[in-house]
């Protein structure tokens, strides 16, 4: 389910037999002839629109799930690691999405064009680092402006901003050298597609139990790996990403040992604020920035 839509994917087996003429193909046994049969493979994506798309994919979920432990349990099958799956499942269901950030980037009227005059040969004066893999839109975000610098100057773009399009040209899913190799210096005005971002990123996990894995991986505070389809990456973790915060607590400062032991043993709702690891060492003083 994305926002209000709901795709429903399906792999489809359509069986042909031969016609029935011999064609080399048919084999005989025991005065009896046997047609040669060739299975072929469709994918069938069906795309639904409801105000319910959420509650719709869930139901269809689960009717999957119990269908399928029925044909197990039929076939005197008993997998107690497929009724983990479910459990999990269902600690899936109870974590919403970051609807925030999916509301920003669904919606057209969250975008804005900001036309930046500079004069030729000049930098925009920004740094732009990767939104972070995780990101209901990968794109690259504003992480420092030259205080003098036509991105200032403008007074239209903040840090925290993401980047949509410059010039007509989208940045959604390039990598960040891709990105930072958009040739703007020789011109006069810049037109950009953004859309306001605040710099930290709230992130909001819901996990009934430590029994539950959060579904990713922390070095001295950054996060490194994430697991695709759980319930961080649906919480808003990112990959990339310094945490800053856990639960209204200060980690700036903190061992790694115990932001490793604060998420562990977290239990219920786990909040925390995040921004990209480049940004926060931007910001505080840790890199000095080179301005594209």
């Amino acid at each position: 389910d994305i926002g209000d839509l709901v795709v429903l994917m399906a792999k489809r087996r359509y069986l042909q037999q031969t016609d029935d003429n011999n064609n080399g193909n048919e084999e005989s046994n025991d005065n009896s002839t046997r047609r040669v049969v060739s299975i072929n493979q469709k994918m069938i994506c069906h795309v639904f629109e409801s105000d319910e798309a959420q509650s719709i994919a869930q139901s269809i979920g689960q009717a999957f799930q119990v269908a399928y432990v029925e044909f197990l349990k039929a076939n005197g099958i008993d997998d107690p690691s497929f009724t983990r799956d479910i459990d999990y499942q269902e600690v899936l269901n109870q974590q919403e999405i970051g609807n925030e950030e999916l509301d920003r980037f669904s919606k057209k009227e969250c975008q804005k064009e900001v036309i930046v005059p500079k004069s030729k040969n000049e930098s925009l004066g920004i740094v732009i680092v990767e939104s972070g893999w995780g990101s209901m839109l990968p794109t690259v975000v504003i992480a420092n402006m030259m205080p003098t610098g036509p991105a200032a100057r403008c007074g239209h773009l903040n840090i925290g901003d993401q980047i949509i399009s410059v010039n007509g040209i989208s940045l959604v899913g390039l990598p960040l050298s891709s990105c930072q190799a958009q040739s703007v210096k020789h011109l006069t005005t810049v037109r950009l597609v953004v859309v306001p971002c605040p710099p930290v990123v709230e992130v909001l996990i819901r996990r009934p139990d430590t029994k539950y894995q959060l579904g990713f991986s922390v070095q001295n505070g950054i996060i490194c790996s994430l697991l695709r389809g759980g319930i961080a990456e649906r919480g808003g973790v990112r990959v990339g990403h310094r945490i800053i915060e856990i639960n209204s607590h200060s980690v700036v400062a903190t061992p790694h040992e115990r932001i490793v032991s604060m998420l562990s043993n977290s239990v219920g709702e786990l909040r925390m604020k995040t921004m990209p690891t480049q940004m926060y060492r931007l910001l505080t003083g840790q890199e000095n920035p080179i301005y594209i």
